[in-house]
């Protein structure tokens, strides 16, 4: 008998007997398979949680002023205009002395020499033409003062003109002012805003009731922002104002507290 040929006793009454007992057994079997699964697999209930933003805010006072001024000297001849302005620049070095600026603080930049021209006309109507002749030159070099003596510096960026009265041109430019201590300040006020973010979670489900914070699920630090004196405005690449005195830091933190 082959193989594959089904014993002539078998009828087709058998066979159908036999495929009704293994649809009969089939159940349990897969019954079985589910269960062991189940129990292999637990399902965990999902977790409560709470999301809050905190913050925080200081005033501060920049400790480090910078300003330069620029001074500017003409003359038909160039090594004159050179000649001139090192004779200005030193005139106003020694004046930022004068007003007790230490040499140690002052920062004269390197000088320029521009030629100045100025347009000429020749001929009339149609054949008019232009050309450029040279009249003069101009030279210029910035002094720049850092330090840290702040109102000293302020108050000099705004007597420095005087110069004016001794023949030095001299323009006074825009203080930047800087708070050196901003690193260690950041993460301070990244601690207070944690704990504002906390205690905003805290007082809301105290509100609500039937829960209380758990744990700390995920922090995100947002960025800090250095503001000018009582300015609202943030940015998502963080502000840092050099053009006030004082300031205001802003700290912005997103917080998730899991709940029990």
């Amino acid at each position: 008998m082959s193989a594959v040929e089904k014993p002539s006793w078998i009828g087709g009454r058998e066979l159908l007997a036999f495929a009704i007992v293994a649809l009969a057994a089939a159940p349990p079997l897969s019954t079985y398979i589910a269960t062991q699964s189940w129990e292999r697999v637990k399902v965990r209930p999902v977790e409560r949680s709470i999301k809050v933003t905190g913050s925080a805010k200081k005033r501060i006072v920049s400790d480090l002023i910078e300003w330069n001024a620029t001074v500017t000297a003409e003359a038909r001849d160039k090594l004159a205009a050179y000649r001139k302005l090192h004779a200005d620049v030193d005139a106003t070095v020694a004046y930022l002395k004068a007003q007790g600026v230490p040499e140690g603080q002052i920062f004269p930049d390197s000088a320029t020499v521009t030629d100045v021209y100025t347009t000429v006309y020749e001929g009339k109507g149609e054949d008019r033409i232009s050309k450029e002749l040279l009249v003069g030159y101009v030279a210029k070099q910035a002094v720049t003062v850092r330090s840290i003596d702040v109102q000293r510096v302020e108050r000099v960026s705004r007597q420095v003109t005087e110069l004016l009265e001794k023949d030095v041109s001299v323009i006074s430019g825009t203080p930047a002012y800087f708070y050196t201590k901003l690193g260690e300040l950041k993460i301070e006020m990244l601690s207070e805003a944690s704990k504002d973010a906390r205690t905003r979670a805290e007082n809301m489900l105290r509100s609500a009731g039937g829960a209380s914070v758990s744990r700390l699920m995920d922090a995100d630090m947002g960025v800090i922002n250095v503001n000018s004196a009582n300015s609202t405005g943030t940015s998502w690449e963080g502000n840092n104002d050099t053009s006030s005195l004082e300031k205001d830091i802003i700290a912005i933190v997103h917080v998730t507290y899991a709940l029990k």
